[in-house]
């Protein structure tokens, strides 16, 4: 693996991604982000060497580099997740090379189903803790250790003091921002009536099928990390109804304006 890191870093140096700060995952139906950064470059994922390509058809598959709010940034435009059959390696891959480019810090969203009936779809819920359900570790290879701690300590996987920015933010602008625990699945089905009363017995506010392993790749590599849901659905178990992907998608287009100035006023104070 530190061969393949190696050759994609330097192909992404040659092609102008020079020393970002900040990485940026965009989840589903989030990319208007991209409308406030000024691009220097970007390259598909089929470009870069050893990079996995998106398969799913709403995730564009594409490696930005530009200027946000004055700082440089490297934003992965479509993500990669296990249901789509890359290994959890692969799905981590871009983190290990957004860190060798040098960023320091990654923001993450995503989209995600209410399992906290407190919480209302269209709402944001920050990421306070997560539970990992997906069937083993983005760190479970051998050699991890030369590319950071083996035994990887996620007492606090996102960072508190951009958390507390994060709060702020939405406090100063009116923005709705639930806090939480996320618990990551393979999927890709939805989860069933007693699936979602599980989750909400083990403590889960939000369930989706991303974001755990790429936070647990940050912690490994040492970065400040943080994370922000879209709840584009209510996943009460006793008036369950069908899910409509483009309602999902919709909903998540709906409420990007506030992920929007969250990101935004959060690059602005680091």
């Amino acid at each position: 693996m530190i061969k393949q890191i190696t050759e994609s870093t330097e192909y992404l140096k040659q092609k102008g991604f020079d020393k970002p700060e900040i990485g940026i995952i965009l989840g589903t139906g989030l990319g208007q982000l991209l409308n406030h950064v000024a691009i220097e470059v970007q390259t598909s994922y089929n470009h870069i060497p050893n990079f996995p390509t998106a398969t799913v058809e709403f995730h564009k598959g594409k490696l930005i580099y530009g200027t946000l709010e004055g700082k440089k940034v490297v934003i992965m435009q479509g993500r990669f997740h296990v249901y789509e059959g890359y290994s959890l390696q692969d799905v981590t891959f871009p983190v290990r090379i957004m860190e060798k480019l040098g960023v320091l810090t990654l923001l993450v969203s995503n989209a995600a189903g209410a399992i906290n009936l407190n919480f209302k779809k269209g709402d944001l819920m920050l990421i306070d803790d997560h539970i990992n359900l997906q069937g083993n570790s983005p760190l479970a290879f051998k050699g991890v250790a030369e590319l950071g701690t083996r035994f990887t300590d996620m007492s606090a996987p996102y960072d508190a003091d951009l958390n507390y920015k994060f709060e702020a933010i939405a406090k100063t602008n009116g923005i709705n921002l639930h806090k939480g625990v996320y618990a990551s699945v393979v999927g890709p089905q939805l989860e069933t009536r007693a699936e979602y009363r599980m989750l909400k017995i083990i403590g889960a506010d939000a369930v989706g099928m991303s974001t755990v392993p790429e936070i647990i790749v940050a912690n490994h590599l040492g970065l400040k990390a943080a994370a922000v849901s879209v709840l584009t659905d209510e996943c009460d178990p006793d008036h369950l109804e069908p899910i409509n992907i483009d309602d999902i998608i919709a909903m998540a287009a709906k409420a990007e304006p506030h992920m929007i100035t969250l990101f935004k006023e959060l690059i602005k104070t680091i």
